[in-house]
C-alpha cells in the first residue's frame, strides 16, 4: 500500500467504523516486499511497532535448558495403563522432587496414568515431563473435573468475590441463573505457583503490602536506559517488577499513555483501585552505570514526574517446565458460558523463564491458564475434542508471554485471548481449524501480537449490503474494563481460509467492532477478497496481501535484533 493511500483512508475512516474495500490496495511487485511500516522512517514516527521480539523464555533469545536429575514414578508405584489411579505415587515422585536441591525432573512413562488430584509444582528448576504427546507417548487421563477435587483453599478468594461483585451467568431464555465457575478461568490440574503465593488478585481486603525497591526518576517508551533514585539497592541480575499506578482519576496521565487521544469510553477499573498498579512489568537488571540502570527489555510507559513509576519486590519461580504430555478429559457435557465444571489442563502462574512445550489437550474446558508469568514459552501445542472450551491457550495478566506453533481444533469461546493486564506478548505460527475468535479481553491489554496466524472461517453473519462477515475480533471482558485493549496491538500476517458459504471471488466482511485505539493490522488476506469494519480506526496496510518478505513480524525483530547486536 502507498503511504499517500493509507493515510487518505485512515483520514476518511478516522473515528468511525472502517470499512476497506477489496483489492485497492494491491500494486504489482517484482519481488516481496517489507510494509512501509517497517522501512519508512516518518512512518515508523507516526505510526510505531513495538519490539515483540523480547517475548518468550529468556527474552526471546535462550534455548529451553535440558537438565536435571531424573525422579520417575514408575519408582513410587505410578503404573501406567493397569487402569488404577496414580495420583499418590505421582504425588509422592514431586514430594521426592521438592526434597532434593538442584535441577529437578519428574518422568513419566509411556502409557496412560489416571490422575485425580492437582499437581502443584511449587519450586523452581522442576520438569514434568513425559514420553511425547502422541502415539508411543505419556497420556493424563483426568476422569473427574476439578469441581470435586480439594485445592486447599486455593480459590477461596475467587469464589468469596464471585459472590460479593453478583457474578452470576443470566440467561433469561434459557432459565439460566446461576454463578460463574471459578474454573472459567483460574486452576487446572497441573498447577504451578509461587509457594503461598497469590496467583490472582481479586479482593482489596487480600491485597499485601507491595515491597518497594526503589523509585524511577526517568525512562523512556522502548528504550532500556532509565535512571534511579537508589541504585545501590538493585544488583546485576535481579528479576523485578516495574509498577506504573493511575492515581489520577479517569484523566490521569497514564490512561492517555495507554489508550492516546480517543473517543472510546474507558471503563472505571482504570482508576478504581489506584493503589494497585495498572501496568506491571516484569523484567531483569542488566546493568547499573551510577544512577543509570539497563534493564533486559524496553520500557512500556514513560516514566518522568507526571508519569511516575518504581522498582517493586516479585516472588516467582524459574525455570519451571511442562513438556511432552497428552492430558485427556472424557467426554462431557457443555453447560455454558462461565458455567465450566474444572477439566482445566494447565494452570501456570508465578513463573519468570519457563515453558510448556509439545502438549495435546482433550475435551477440556480450557487447555492451558496463565496469570502471573514473564517470558514464558508456550510451544507445540494441539488442543482437540468435541467439547467446547471457553479458552485453548490463555494470555492474561503476563508480560512476555511466546505462545508459538499452536494448533486449536476444538470449539472455544475464546480461541486466541489476549486477556486483561496482558503486555508484549504474542501468539505466532498458529492454526484456528473451527470457530476463530482474536479474543482482545479488554482489561489495559496492550502491545501485544497477533503474528502469521491462519483461522478457518464460515461467516455467519450478513453485512447491510449483504456481503457475509464474521465476527473475528469478537470479544469478551467487563464492561468496566473497556476499551477492547490498549495502543499498538497489531495483527501481522494474517490468513483468513473461508471453509464454506461464500463463492470464489466474492468478498467476505470481517467484523473488529469492540476493539481497541491505534491497532495496527499489516498483511490481512486469504482465500477471499477481505473488507474489514473495523471501530476504532487502525493503522491498515498490505490488505488482501500476505507479507510475504516477514512473515513472521516476531521473527524479523529477533533477526534484527541479533543483526544489531552483531554489528556493535
Amino acid at each position: 500500500m502507498g503511504k499517500s493511500f493509507c493515510f487518505s483512508l485512515l483520514n476518511a475512516c478516522a473515528g468511525m467504523a472502517l470499512i476497506c474495500t477489496t483489492g485497492a490496495s494491491a500494486k504489482h511487485h517484482d519481488s516481496p516486499a517489507l510494509p512501509e511500516v517497517l522501512t519508512d522512517p516518518d512512518l515508523r514516527a507516526e505510526h510505531p511497532l513495538p519490539d515483540f521480539s523480547y517475548a518468550g523464555y529468556e527474552f526471546g533469545t535462550g534455548e529451553i535448558p535440558v537438565r536435571g536429575s531424573i525422579i520417575n514414578v514408575a519408582d513410587f508405584g505410578a503404573v501406567a495403563d493397569d487402569g488404577l489411579d496414580d495420583s499418590k505415587a505421582i504425588l509422592a515422585a514431586l514430594d521426592e522432587a521438592n526434597s532434593r536441591s538442584g535441577a529437578v525432573r519428574v518422568q513419566f512413562g509411556q502409557g496412560r496414568y489416571i490422575l485425580s488430584e492437582i499437581l502443584w509444582l511449587e519450586r523452581s528448576d522442576i520438569v514434568l515431563a513425559g514420553m511425547g504427546m502422541g502415539d508411543g507417548g505419556t497420556q493424563l487421563y483426568m476422569p473427574r473435573p476439578l469441581q470435586q477435587i480439594d485445592d486447599g483453599g486455593a480459590l477461596t478468594e475467587i469464589r468469596q468475590y464471585l459472590k460479593e461483585e453478583n457474578k452470576y451467568e443470566r440467561q433469561p431464555d434459557r432459565n439460566l441463573d446461576v454463578l460463574f465457575s471459578e474454573y472459567s478461568w483460574s486452576a487446572g490440574f497441573i498447577w504451578a505457583r509461587y509457594p503461598d503465593g497469590r496467583h490472582a488478585t481479586y479482593l482489596e481486603r487480600y491485597d499485601r503490602e507491595i515491597e518497594t525497591v526503589t523509585t524511577i526518576e526517568a525512562g523512556q517508551q522502548f528504550d532500556k536506559v532509565l535512571r534511579v533514585s537508589d541504585p545501590g539497592k538493585l544488583a546485576i541480575g535481579d528479576v523485578l517488577q516495574i509498577h506504573w499506578h493511575n492515581r489520577e482519576g479517569e484523566d490521569g496521565p497514564l490512561i492517555a499513555s495507554l489508550y492516546g487521544d480517543t473517543e472510546e469510553r474507558i471503563g472505571s477499573r482504570h482508576w478504581e483501585l489506584p493503589e494497585r498498579p495498572l501496568v506491571r512489568q516484569a523484567t531483569r537488571i542488566e546493568a547499573i552505570d551510577g544512577n543509570r540502570v539497563t534493564i533486559a527489555d524496553p520500557l512500556l510507559h514513560d516514566v518522568n514526574a507526571a508519569l511516575p513509576a518504581y522498582f517493586a519486590k516479585w516472588d516467582h519461580l524459574s525455570n519451571v517446565g511442562i513438556e511432552d504430555l497428552h492430558l485427556i478429559f472424557p467426554e462431557n457435557p457443555y453447560f455454558g458460558h462461565h458455567n465450566e465444571a474444572g477439566y482445566n489442563g494447565v494452570y501456570f502462574t508465578g513463573v519468570h523463564n519457563g515453558w510448556i512445550r509439545n502438549i495435546a489437550i482433550s475435551n477440556s474446558d480450557s487447555g492451558i491458564l496463565t496469570d502471573d508469568l514473564a517470558n514464558v514459552t508456550i510451544r507445540n501445542i494441539v488442543t482437540d475434542g468435541d467439547h467446547k472450551a471457553h479458552y485453548s491457550v490463555h494470555i492474561g495478566n503476563v508480560h512476555n508471554v511466546l505462545v508459538d506453533n499452536l494448533t486449536v481444533r476444538n470449539p472455544t469461546e475464546h480461541s486466541l485471548s489476549l486477556n486483561t493486564q496482558a503486555t508484549k506478548s504474542v501468539y505466532s505460527n498458529s492454526v484456528v481449524w473451527t470457530t476463530p475468535t482474536l479474543d482482545q479481553h479488554a482489561g489495559a491489554n496492550h502491545q501485544n501480537l497477533y503474528d502469521n496466524i491462519t483461522v478457518h472461517v464460515t461467516p455467519d453473519q450478513v453485512s447491510e449490503d449483504g456481503t457475509p462477515a464474521y465476527d473475528l475480533y469478537k470479544a469478551g471482558g467487563a464492561g468496566y474494563w473497556l476499551p477492547g485493549h490498549g495502543r499498538y496491538n497489531t495483527t501481522w500476517n494474517l490468513n483468513i481460509i473461508i471453509d464454506g458459504g461464500v463463492a470464489p471471488g466474492s468478498p467476505v466482511e470481517i467484523i473488529a467492532g469492540s476493539e481497541g485505539p491505534d491497532a495496527r493490522i499489516v498483511g490481512m488476506h486469504g482465500n477471499r477478497p477481505i473488507r474489514l469494519k473495523h471501530k476504532p480506526a487502525p493503522y491498515l496496510e498490505m490488505l488482501n496481501r500476505p507479507v510475504e518478505a516477514a512473515p513472521s513480524l516476531y521473527r524479523f525483530q529477533l533477526q534484527e535484533k541479533a543483526r544489531k547486536l552483531q554489528d556493535q
